[in-house]
């Protein structure tokens, strides 16, 4: 286990946090000694007025310069505090997105999928963000509730213990009340943050699907469904402030510093009035004693905040423990022979516990051949196709590539022999030439261009506003389906690498760039190892050898020629496309 997923997998905050954990004490420190300064202000006050009081005609320079200076360097150590402790929470910010993104690309691709990609930004970002402000905001704030209390309560004690005790008592109460408000309130959170996540993606929900809402039920059946994810969230909100609204009005109401100055001025004035306190000390105790419930006010929103941050702590804990795909060290990686794949008895499953999706596939990708994988809908041909660059582990067998099992292998060195086409195209929010250069950062202008012409992208780049500097928009929504595909070949075919993966590469053709896309594969399948994961059949009629999946085995095997003529699976699925091709609007009718 790597030193991340160690971190993670404790369950301690400390351990989120122990990248930072120096810089956040800290800020405690200084948070403590500016609260101590504070403090000291107000008893050098105190001192200030018992010497008015003595000698009127005498202004006392000394305790009121040196309030002057405690005041300033309450202020600067305070100042300096939440600066460290904000340095400190941007510098967890960028470790712990750092380490989580790196993480997610060594965890087995299936994890990915389950877990989806909503949940885990939702872990990156606001979980995140929440540590962020934790360790920015609270942390001073926390060391100030704990030490000025402390400080007061011993100064107050030094001045008079009667009044102390009185004091204290006060935010005894305060104190309990705020047990009160909170108590419930970990199961509440809980319950009130599943609701508002059920908000949020009713929400996305709701609009990524407005298309089709409005194509087919004007919003009613999905608005409700937001709707009913907005009441049950009202519905906690409500149970909670029901079940702790008074007594954490109460408790705000106790805390303040007129309940503790109401007490002192009640009692000190009848000591006084027994001659057992003198107004030099009970105007002392005033001045500091007040200060001891206003540092404890703000407990009830760092009890709330701690709990929010351990709820998001939890969940990256959670992610980072997964554990990641194996990978050998550098003494025992191997290196590939050449560009052939093998598949050994495999058998694959998603989960430890789930069913078997491949069952004891085995068959052989000579070097330099074309290899087509065909089955019906589910029969596991792109999971045949993805295990080969390790987006999963198989269950049991093992797959060769160059005659080195995959395991075997550095990640890198193996996606060096391995390119991928996929159906679903992905392009990032970035120029078109840094989409085509993604994977080979070195390539020059005049390689991108090139890859571009092979890949028949270079025409319409062309014709772009701003040519290949063009930005493609989020997930390239500025292009459409076929051009977005043929700038994913332009990018395979500048990697060169020996082994190509094409999962449905035309998958978005139409009659008019169909054409094109075929001329880019064919560029980019010239000399290369190519498996090639087909629902139009037409495509891989001359392929070298044809794996026929059926329900998670390799029913069959050979060329297009013999495999129609065993009447089998794949002759099923050729006579089924056949039929769709001479499919007619007029046959539809009838």
């Amino acid at each position: 286990m790597s030193d991340r997923q160690g971190a993670g997998a404790s369950t301690g905050v400390w351990a989120v946090m122990r990248p930072v954990q120096g810089q956040i004490r800290f800020a405690m420190v200084l948070a403590g000694l500016a609260a101590a300064c504070a403090l000291g202000a107000l008893a050098v006050l105190a001192w200030a007025v018992a010497a008015l009081l003595a000698e009127p005609g005498r202004w006392p320079w000394l305790p009121l310069g040196l309030a002057a200076a405690l005041t300033v360097l309450a202020f600067v150590l305070r100042l300096s505090a939440f600066n460290q402790s904000h340095y400190a929470a941007f510098r967890l910010e960028t470790r712990l997105r750092t380490d989580l993104a790196g993480h997610l690309a060594r965890v087995p691709l299936g994890y990915v999928q389950q877990i989806g990609s909503g949940a885990l930004t939702k872990v990156m970002m606001d979980d995140v963000k929440a540590l962020h402000v934790f360790v920015a905001d609270s942390t001073p704030l926390y060391a100030r509730a704990y030490v000025s209390p402390v400080l007061t309560f011993v100064l107050l004690w030094w001045l008079d213990w009667r009044l102390a005790l009185v004091a204290t008592a006060v935010l005894a109460v305060g104190v309990a009340v705020v047990s009160l408000a909170m108590r419930g309130s970990g199961q509440m959170m809980q319950r009130y943050h599943a609701a508002g996540e059920n908000v949020s993606k009713a929400v996305v929900e709701y609009v990524q699907a407005m298309p089709v809402v409005r194509t087919f039920d004007t919003g009613t059946t999905t608005f409700h469904r937001y709707q009913r994810a907005l009441d049950a969230f009202m519905d906690v909100v409500l149970q909670w402030y029901r079940m702790a609204g008074f007594s954490s009005r109460l408790s705000v109401a106790i805390l303040n510093p007129l309940p503790t100055l109401a007490v002192l001025v009640w009692l000190g004035g009848w000591l006084i009035s027994h001659d057992t306190l003198d107004a030099a000390t009970w105007l002392a105790v005033l001045l500091v004693g007040t200060g001891m419930a206003e540092s404890l006010l703000p407990l009830m929103s760092l009890k709330h905040l701690v709990a929010k941050t351990q709820m998001s702590i939890h969940r990256i804990q959670e992610v980072m423990a997964e554990p990641e795909l194996p990978e050998p060290d550098m003494v025992q990686a191997k290196f590939p022979k050449d560009a052939s794949v093998r598949f050994e008895a495999v058998d694959f499953r998603y989960t430890a516990d789930g069913e078997l999706v491949l069952r004891d596939v085995s068959f052989d990708v000579p070097p330099g051949s074309v290899t087509a994988l065909v089955g019906p809908s589910g029969a596991g041909k792109t999971t045949v196709a993805r295990l080969i660059p390790r987006f999963w582990d198989v269950s049991a067998g093992r797959i060769l590539v160059g005659g080195v099992d995959v395991r075997q292998m550095q990640p890198d060195v193996l996606m060096r022999h391995v390119a991928f086409v996929f159906q679903d195209t992905f392009l990032f929010a970035d120029t078109i030439a840094n989409n085509i250069r993604l994977g080979a950062e070195g390539a020059t202008m005049d390689e991108v261009i090139a890859a571009a012409r092979a890949a028949q992208a270079h025409e319409f780049i062309e014709r772009l506003p701003q040519g290949y500097d063009t930005p493609v928009g989020e997930r390239g929504v500025f292009l459409s389906g076929g051009q977005r595909q043929r700038i994913t070949i332009a990018r395979a075919i500048l990697q060169n690498r020996p082994i190509l993966v094409l999962d449905e590469a035309t998958a978005f053709a139409d009659p008019e760039n169909e054409a094109a896309l075929v001329a880019a594969l064919s560029n980019l399948m010239r000399g290369k190892t190519v498996l090639m994961v087909a629902h139009r059949l037409s495509t891989i009629r001359d392929a070298d050898q044809i794996l026929v999946f059926d329900q998670g085995r390799l029913a069959e095997r050979g060329r297009h020629g013999a495999l129609v003529a065993q009447g089998g699976v794949y002759a099923r699925l050729w006579n089924s496309y056949e039929q769709a091709q001479d499919w007619a609007l007029m046959g539809a009718r009838a």
